[in-house]
Formats: structure tokens, sequence, C-alpha cells
């Protein structure tokens, strides 16, 4: 079968791979679309990162690696004692694998399992490819009103949820969002859905353009404005009730620490890949709440998928291209690096 296939930094390719067949408990999938994640981003450019380059310790996976954990799929094969879906059906993926024994598990905190691992960068499938298995109890059931598009978004959908979820946003609270890549523009509409006064700093106009058109709030340039005193002025000098960090640098980290009000929160969601400098005096003075967050957790797809399914989560409208399996370095990765590149959200063809 054909598959992307990750062999190193800035090599990778769509080759022809072994069959995969699902064993007791797992399903043979036929993927749908999939996802182009920062991680995988980050793989390409940088890696092997995340990818394994000896065996994994839960998986025993090494690169090279069958790319994809942002999709959705069509259930083709059963494992024996599979019962939960059937052959047919349309499934979402979540990607997160644990061992269910460490401390973290253990506590129900599963996306932080001390040997996790994911399907699509250390796993022996991906969902960039004709046919992936996966655990059978790792599958949601995708309703007949969502499309198989809006499947593959659920990952990236429950990773900006967690992020506004963490900092207990609410209806009525004013809300800014630091970056509008894909997951800072899923955390606008999850924001908007629960009822919060959105405002979005985002200085790439190409991601500043699809922010707009999400119609979800006000789209700041932090180039030509202070983001934080501005908000300030608008809200009588008191500041956001909550900021979301999507964009994972130095100065934005900043800015939602100037921007946020006393005992308000922030919520750490995109990664930083370096070091950055705060002022931790302030959070103290200030009583503000800094609080990352990893993934997601691992029972959120009934939920997500249940916003999505009854229209309150539009996940679907922050795809910038939709592609083929055949394109993907060229339309996909290189694209999305590229700092001339006008793509936000990738889908994968996988078919």
């Amino acid at each position: 079968m054909k598959a992307a296939v990750f062999h190193g930094a800035h090599d990778i390719r769509v080759e022809e791979v072994g069959t995969p067949r699902p064993l007791a408990g797992e399903v043979l999938l036929r993927p749908y679309w999939c996802g182009i994640c920062g991680t995988d981003l980050h793989e390409y450019a940088m890696g092997p990162i995340v990818i394994p380059s000896s065996p994994h310790a839960l998986t025993g996976a090494t690169a090279p690696q069958v790319l994809g954990h942002e999709f959705s799929a069509e259930v083709v094969e059963l494992g024996a004692g599979v019962t939960n879906v059937t052959v047919g059906q349309r499934v979402s993926v979540m990607p997160l694998l644990y061992c269910g024994q460490c401390y973290y598990c253990r506590r129900g905190l599963n996306h932080l399992c001390r040997s996790m691992a994911c399907v699509g960068l250390s796993y022996q499938s991906g969902g960039i490819a004709e046919l992936a298995v996966v655990p059978a109890t790792h599958v949601s059931i995708l309703p007949d009103s969502m499309t198989e598009l809006q499947g593959a978004l659920v990952e990236p959908g429950a990773v900006a949820a967690y992020g506004v979820d963490t900092a207990q946003v609410r209806a009525g609270d004013t809300v800014l969002i630091t970056g509008a890549g894909p997951i800072g523009a899923l955390a606008a509409l999850y924001a908007s859905s629960i009822g919060a006064n959105i405002f979005i700093s985002e200085l790439n106009p190409t991601r500043a353009a699809l922010a707009r058109s999400l119609d979800v709030g006000e789209v700041l340039d932090p180039s030509k404005v202070d983001v934080a005193a501005w908000l300030k002025d608008h809200t009588d000098g008191i500041g956001a009730d909550a900021v979301i960090e999507c964009s994972g640098n130095e100065r934005a980290l900043q800015t939602a620490i100037a921007a946020v009000r006393s005992a308000g929160r922030i919520s750490q969601t995109g990664l930083h890949t370096r070091a950055a400098a705060i002022d931790p005096m302030v959070l103290s003075e200030h009583d503000i709440t800094l609080s990352g967050t990893w993934c997601y957790p691992v029972t959120d797809w009934p939920r997500i998928i249940d916003l999505i399914s009854r229209g309150r989560y539009p996940v679907e409208k922050v795809v910038s291209a939709q592609i083929s399996m055949d394109d993907i370095v060229a339309k996909g990765f290189e694209t999305l690096l590229s700092p001339t590149g006008d793509q936000v959200k990738v889908l994968v063809n996988a078919r």
C-alpha cells in the first residue's frame, strides 16, 4: 500500500509499504482525510524529535515512520473481539497510546503517561496511508451529520478546546487569543461557542485573514498596535479575563501576561521550541495563573464530536487547502514552513 513515510529531516517519501493486519482488539481502517500538524512540521524541519530513533518503550516503533495522527477513516476489518464498531462505519481516531499502569494513567491522566506514544509518530501506523491499524478503543463513530473532513479535525479541535477549558473560560468573558494558526483559530471558534467575547492577535497576514473569516471577534496586528494596551483601553483598564497563548513565541507570552487582568488566567497552548523570558513577579503581583497544556484528555472525543455534529464548533472553517498524498511535500510541508506560504491548515486526502 502507499503511505507518506518519514525517514529524516526534509526526507518524507510517498512509497509502498507493507499492508497492516489487525490483531485482537484492533481495527483496520481506510483513512479519508489527515491533517498536517505542527508536530509533523517540526519533525520534517528538525527531526527526528518525537519520532523514535530506537524502539519506543511502549510500542517498539522506530523510524522510518508512517505519518499522520489527525485523521478520519472507514472501518474495513475487525480484529478478534472487537464489538464497539462495525465494518463500514466512519470514525475519528484518538491517537494517544498509553500504558494504563503508570502513576498518571492510574489517576486518569493518560495524556501524561510516562511512556506515551502516538499513532503517526511512534506507532506502527499513521493516517497518511491507504490503510492503518489502531486499537479499537481509540476510535469514535462519526454521526451522519458530520463530514469525513470534520472528523479529521476532532484531534486539533480537542487540543484547542483543552487550552480554552484550562483557562476556565465562561460565557461573557473577554478572551485574547495570541496566534491564529490552526490551534489559535480553533480556540477562537471554541471560545466563541461558549459565549466569550473574542480578540485575536496575529502578525501573519494570511493567518489574520483566516481569523477574520471566522467572524468571531476583532483581529489585531501586533506590529501596528500594542495589543495589551489596546485591550485594556477597551475594557476600562481591566484587561482580558483569559488569554489562550497559541503562538509559542516569547513576545506573545509577554503580551499575554501584560494583557490579562489581575486574577486572570493564561493557558499556554502553543508549544515553545525555545526558552522564553518572563517576569514572574508580575504573576505574583497580579495573582495571575499561567497554566501549560499538553494534548487533551483522552476521553474528550465524544464531547468534541457532539459539539461539531450539532454545528456548535465549526472546525472545518480553519481548513485552507486539501491536497493529495502525492503532493504532501511540495504543497503540504514546504508550503506550511515557507515564510511566504499562503496556507494555514492543510488536509491530505489519503485515498
